[in-house]
């Protein structure tokens, strides 16, 4: 009977080993932080990560996410929301216009706790693929953060960066 009990011993001990997979790896992470003026934002990780000194943009193939800083010429409060949309819905159908694409979405939704206006259309250049775009404009105090997603037209955000650039972004 003593042999028995040794034996449900280490059954018993074995159990929570193979409930925590019996090992010590983990498993490689996804996504790494990037940095950019006053900004981060996690990118997939094996992206082309290039800086310049207002952005930060994380390109795989046709697939890009990016964050650029613009000085605002007066400062923004969230009191100002309403009349910031009038006018980020005229720059987002401009920029729409100017890739000959057609303006899809306008939304509100919250980038780092603040409400932000996004919007989508697919540009058509005059060389190259069309692709579909993602823009929101994250206002804060004296300054205009730009979030961009681009993929190719019909994809949607096959990979998650899109989500994730919008997720992640971080001001400070």
């Amino acid at each position: 009977m003593i042999v028995g009990r040794s034996a449900v011993v280490l059954i018993v001990a074995a159990v929570p080993l193979a409930a925590c997979g019996g090992t010590s790896r983990h498993a490689a992470p996804v996504e790494r932080i990037v940095s950019g003026p006053g900004f981060r934002f996690a990118a997939p990780i094996g992206w082309d990560v290039r800086q310049t000194a207002t952005s930060v943009e994380a390109r795989e193939g046709l697939a890009l996410v990016s964050a650029t800083e613009f000085p605002l010429l007066k400062p923004y409060s969230a009191a100002l929301f309403g009349r910031a949309v009038k006018e980020l819905n005229s720059v987002a159908a401009q920029l729409a216009a100017q890739s000959k694409g057609a303006l899809t979405e306008s939304i509100t939704t919250t980038v780092d706790g603040r409400r932000i206006r996004a919007y989508r259309f697919t540009g058509r250049p005059a060389a190259g693929s069309p692709y579909d775009e993602r823009i929101g404009f994250v206002l804060d105090g004296k300054r205009e953060y730009q979030l961009l997603c681009q993929a190719a037209v019909g994809t949607g955000d096959p990979d998650g960066s899109c989500a994730l650039l919008f997720a992640s972004f971080r001001i400070g």
